[in-house]
């Protein structure tokens, strides 16, 4: 199920990331929100209230953040998409393995979590 959901996350980024295309406009402030220059201590916090275990966290950084839109139905969710790699403890003690997960950054918070199941 994790396999399936990450997969799912991976392809909603993939497909995000292409629609954002090489920009020869500047972003729209407004709409986007500042870039989020300090997006690791942004995803870093947002992460330790989402884990069991924050403190074994190993992220693995995938470029940096990106202006898009994951609004749907006509309703739009501006921000900066940051996608990363996350190995930590579960409940367990053992690591999860390296998994996909991306965060939607806007003003300085993350709006949306994806690859959380949830």
């Amino acid at each position: 199920m994790k396999r399936v959901a990450s997969a799912i996350c991976i392809l909603i980024l993939t497909i995000a990331a292409g629609h954002l295309g090489a920009q020869s406009e500047p972003v729209d402030v407004s709409r986007y929100g500042p870039y989020p220059t300090n997006y690791k201590d942004i995803v870093t916090k947002w992460l330790s209230s989402r884990l069991l275990d924050p403190a074994s966290a190993q992220i693995e950084w995938e470029g940096d953040p990106q202006p898009a839109d994951l609004g749907s139905s006509g309703q739009h969710l501006y921000g900066y998409i940051i996608r990363f790699k996350v190995n930590s403890r579960n409940r367990f003690g053992a690591y999860t393995g390296k998994q996909g997960h991306g965060a939607l950054i806007r003003n300085g918070e993350v709006i949306k979590g994806m690859g959380f199941g949830y």
